[in-house]
């Protein structure tokens, strides 16, 4: 797959032509694989992508897989353990979020039956299809995107901004950027 045309900011780092390849932007539906993209564009927020997916499995190490339902009943003990694990970013701010949006997620889960219809409900549950011709077109928020962080906020979450929000929907498919010459453009 290595010839096939892919968007711009896939470098030839194996780690990120996969990602790119069978990840990104295919419509994602799973509850716990929602909670990380997330949470891991949350961290990713002033860092590049590529620094995430290579300390991913060292994050869902020290976030015992992203699940939501432990890491809400963290005690401030195991996120001080976090703090101090060199193979993740250990920013204090980002780490305490994760357990408030933990929670957070839980209660979005009881008042809307699953996190799943309640952030595909922002696209009318279909992915939009963009038709951007290069990664210059590409925005870095939108209206929907600040609209889902108005209401991620006002739900409790934090590390939710516009442009994460909008980067978390180009993730887990909710928006489908791949360019119009990127072999994935079709397929999702």
């Amino acid at each position: 797959m290595t010839n096939q045309t892919r968007c711009a900011w896939v470098s030839s780092d194996p780690l990120y032509i996969a990602y790119h390849d069978t990840e990104w932007g295919k419509p994602l539906h799973d509850e716990q694989k929602l909670f990380e993209l997330l949470i891991l564009e949350g961290f990713q927020s002033g860092l590049s992508w590529i620094t995430i997916l290579r300390k991913r499995e060292d994050f869902r190490e020290a976030f015992n897989q992203f699940d939501y339902q432990e890491i809400a009943q963290w005690k401030d003990e195991k996120l001080e353990e976090c703090l101090k694990n060199p193979k993740i970013i250990r920013n204090r701010l980002k780490i305490n979020a994760v357990k408030m949006n933990a929670q957070a997620f839980i209660k979005i889960q009881e008042k809307f039956g699953s996190f799943d219809r309640y952030i595909w409900e922002f696209v009318g549950f279909n992915p939009i299809q963009n038709h951007f011709f290069s990664h210059q077109e590409l925005p870095s928020s939108t209206e929907l995107s600040l609209a889902m962080s108005k209401s991620l906020k006002k739900h409790g979450f934090k590390f939710v901004g516009p442009t994460i929000c909008y980067s978390f929907m180009q993730a887990a498919g909710l928006v489908n950027d791949h360019i119009t010459e990127c072999f994935c453009y079709q397929k999702n």
